[in-house]
């Protein structure tokens, strides 16, 4: 294991060598998994232009835009930790219409919106057909551990107490969930890459893959 303190220009240049050091003629399908408290949005977001410069075409996924009817959603309550450890987020439909047909054998034609829960209905966007080599990368929480089809995964590793401070006040009630992925699944022990993000200002590089 190898911890390396790192600005977060350096983190994303970092990430973008290690993905396009992989094959560069198949599809690469990343996980970039963190609390909401870690914002994996921004580390997806930020890696685009450095994966594209260095001629791989990147695609965004978000899981905000697989999110399940609201009426399977919030059975039970709207601030129910348990439901959204298993039950908020649509991963048969991440898996149908994402992960598998990005995957080696898929058909490279994926959507990258599934669901608007602004209206509570399906977002209807268009199907994309994926360039050779693209790598797809999907952000947000509890990404790990269940199955889901990654071939490379980033996890953003928060202490107990940095979670509890920099969540905010509207999802207190999401800290259960995270305790229970941190002691179930324990994804900073997989993980291909761990990033320490107890100070946002001053990332720490955990390499653990290979």
């Amino acid at each position: 294991m190898r911890v390396r303190p790192v600005s977060f220009p350096l983190l994303v240049e970092d990430l973008a060598d290690r993905l396009t050091s992989r094959e560069s003629d198949t599809r690469l399908r990343v996980a970039v998994d963190g609390a909401d408290a870690a914002d994996p949005r921004r580390l997806a977001d930020a890696l685009v232009d450095p994966l594209r410069v260095r001629g791989r075409p990147a695609i965004r996924v978000d899981t905000s835009d697989f999110l399940r009817p609201a009426s399977l959603r919030l059975e039970f309550g709207r601030t129910n930790p348990d439901s959204f450890y298993t039950g908020w987020f649509d991963e048969a439909g991440l898996i149908r219409e994402v992960l598998a047909p990005a995957g080696p054998d898929g058909s490279g034609r994926i959507l990258e919106r599934l669901w608007d829960a602004r209206i509570d209905r399906a977002a209807r966007a268009p199907y994309r057909e994926l360039p050779p080599g693209a790598i797809v990368l999907v952000s947000g929480p509890l990404l790990l551990g269940s199955g889901l089809p990654f071939d490379f995964s980033v996890h953003l590793e928060l202490s107990p107490a940095a979670l509890a401070r920099r969540t905010p006040d509207d999802l207190v009630w999401t800290l259960p969930a995270y305790r229970r992925y941190a002691g179930e699944v324990a994804p900073e022990t997989f993980a291909d890459v761990v990033v320490r993000l107890d100070d946002p200002r001053r990332p720490a590089l955990v390499v653990t893959g290979p």
